[in-house]
């Protein structure tokens, strides 16, 4: 059995307490640190949030957000085997050689330990106040992934396309080994997507029945475009599953990285005090991490 990935989430912990959280995180055996993205908050949405059932954001004006690809950096610097990636960096209203340059700093001061989890973005706002259209986003993002990645490959490159165009270039140093990509999204576009130009997918919040139909239908499409034997994550927020058996569920449905916070599991706040969250992931890796039931 491939054994399932930990992943402890960060979203809106306060900002005093992630490098702690990191720490502890690597201490205790967890893989990854997934890095929520947030720009700013609008006061007023033209747009529903997608990914909660009346469309209203989970979050107000005062919760903490930091860079990602900062923070990447800097929890990077107190650890040695952790590893970080965006969940998932909103790409719509940036540039993708700005961002190719802070990806590819983080693969270098991280020793290769960050992975790219990357998205579209859902609210018009954060494309139009940075001064990017929010029509064509789906094709300009794609544009930015390839662009993204062939700079990160290294070498003088050049790109002429509908949305970006520019000649030779070089960004050095690129990074030792190939930066992982990861694509969140539910519709078929984003699936269409992670096949496309990803190693792997992440979900936002699902049952376990919807995280299996979704990784069944990318099973087959990697399948189908000749990447059925390629290493490919499957990165899973999941709501209805719990306890060692539930997470036997998970991994059968195909999920290879479960990401969460286990001090909400627990029922504590976001902005619980750090020394309880501490407590909460180590119970939760003495349950799910180190109990052997994937041995």
């Amino acid at each position: 059995m491939t054994r399932m990935k930990y992943t402890v989430s960060v979203a809106m912990s306060p900002l005093d307490q992630l490098i702690e959280i990191a720490k502890t995180a690597e201490e205790l055996g967890f893989d990854n640190i997934a890095l929520p993205d947030s720009i700013f908050y609008m006061e007023k949405q033209s747009e529903a949030y997608p990914y909660t059932a009346d469309g209203s954001r989970m979050w107000d004006e005062n919760t903490p957000w930091v860079d990602p690809l900062i923070l990447a950096g800097a929890m990077g610097a107190v650890t040695s085997k952790l590893r970080f990636y965006t969940n998932v960096m909103k790409l719509g209203s940036r540039n993708p050689l700005l961002l190719a340059r802070q990806v590819g700093s983080v693969a270098n001061l991280t020793n290769n330990r960050f992975g790219f989890g990357v998205g579209i973005g859902w609210a018009p706002e954060e494309f139009e106040w940075c001064g990017v259209p929010f029509a064509k986003r789906g094709k300009r993002v794609d544009e930015m992934i390839d662009v993204i990645k062939l700079v990160l490959g290294g070498g003088m490159v050049e790109f002429h396309g509908e949305f970006y165009d520019f000649d030779r270039l070089q960004m050095s140093p690129a990074p030792s080994e190939p930066v992982p990509f990861y694509v969140g999204g539910h519709t078929d576009v984003a699936l269409k997507r992670a096949v496309r130009i990803g190693d792997g997918w992440t979900s936002a919040m699902m049952t376990c029945d919807q995280l299996a139909e979704t990784i069944g239908k990318l099973k087959k499409m990697l399948a189908e475009a000749g990447r059925g034997d390629d290493p490919f994550e499957y990165q899973a927020v999941c709501i209805d599953k719990f306890g060692v058996d539930g997470h036997r569920d998970l991994v059968a449905a195909g999920v290879t990285d479960w990401i969460g916070m286990p001090w909400v599991f627990e029922g504590l706040g976001f902005d619980a005090p750090v020394e309880q969250k501490k407590d909460a992931l180590k119970r939760f890796a003495e349950t799910y991490i180190h109990s052997g039931w994937q041995d």
